[in-house]
């Protein structure tokens, strides 16, 4: 039979265990523009054995409600958490998206597609703009050196292109029949 104080240090190696992940999570999660707080709200709610309210995410955290509040309305917006119902439960309910390529992929699409599309408006007025003075100049070492501008550009806007079709395979889940998702395993 073993004694409580054992059961105490199991708990407390279990805590430990966890932090060690959850603490990874709120180092890292910063690629999903989200602050190490509300990484850390994430991993709470992640191993929590039932859906929990913004009250018991706030007692475990020991930090407030409106805190609590605004950290699941980014994690929402990442699509890390989701808002279940409970019958008899009054509060709102929120337990981690069991589909984290799709968190991924919305991030990813996200980010990327906004980048991506400044980037070309940039190249396309870039092109514009040493078109124009190519024609206006007379200046033979500056045709030359808009030559190689606009060879450099143009190689960033082929990369542009395909990073626009990489985009393109998580809008439409197709990266997933290329690199398909995989599947948990029991570790013990």
């Amino acid at each position: 039979m073993r004694h409580n104080t054992d059961l105490e240090l199991d708990y407390a190696q279990l805590e430990n265990a966890r932090n060690r992940f959850i603490s990874e999570i709120a180092k890292n999660i910063h690629l999903y523009n989200i602050t190490p707080s509300v990484g850390r709200l994430y991993g709470t709610v992640f191993f929590a054995d039932k859906p929990m309210t913004l009250d018991e995410m706030s007692d475990a955290l020991g930090m407030s409600k409106t805190s609590m509040s605004t950290g699941i309305r980014a994690l929402s917006e990442a699509n890390m958490v989701e808002q279940v119902w409970e019958r008899g439960v009054r509060k709102d309910l929120y337990k981690t998206e069991d589909d984290w390529y799709k968190s991924f992929s919305n991030v990813f699409i996200t980010r990327w597609r906004h980048a991506t599309e400044m980037n070309m408006t940039a190249i396309k007025d870039t092109k514009h703009m040493l078109t124009e003075l190519c024609e206006r100049t007379s200046h033979d070492d500056i045709k030359e050196t808009i030559k190689q501008d606009l060879m450099k550009l143009g190689k960033a806007e082929a990369y542009y292109d395909w990073l626009n079709d990489v985009i393109a395979l998580f809008e439409t889940g197709d990266i997933f029949d290329i690199i398909p998702k995989k599947e948990a395993t029991d570790t013990l």
